[in-house]
């Protein structure tokens, strides 16, 4: 399994981005994705996540502002982050939680991508 992220990069505050998950190798089945960001200095968080079921979950910090979406036929899932303030400079990484019958059975990260928001 691959994942590959792109898309980050320098912009203004108020400015929008969309991160990209170009994944590989992955069965279906009850799988998670999502985007996780670390700041300097500070702990890797989750951003937001979509399910195999079509569920979302958004951290408070960026509901309403970042939307998570996938694109089945390329095997991508997207970040698209709108509203971009200074707080949301971070190195962002894809992440794929795959579970069967449950049990989480493997958790794949992409490389990170820097999102770099100046004022």
């Amino acid at each position: 399994v691959q994942l590959q992220a792109s898309g980050g990069g320098l912009v203004q505050a108020g400015g929008s981005l969309r991160l990209s998950c170009a994944t590989s190798g992955l069965r279906r089945g009850d799988n998670v994705l999502g985007w996780y960001r670390q700041a300097p200095d500070k702990e890797r968080e989750l951003v937001a996540s979509i399910t195999t079921g079509g569920n979302f979950h958004y951290i408070d910090d960026v509901e309403g502002r970042f939307t998570i979406s996938t694109d089945n036929a390329k095997n991508t899932v997207y970040l698209q982050m709108n509203r971009l303030n200074t707080e949301d400079t971070a190195t962002y990484y894809c992440n794929v939680k795959m579970y069967r019958l449950g049990t989480r059975v493997a958790d794949y990260w992409g490389q990170g991508t820097l999102v770099t928001v100046s004022s």
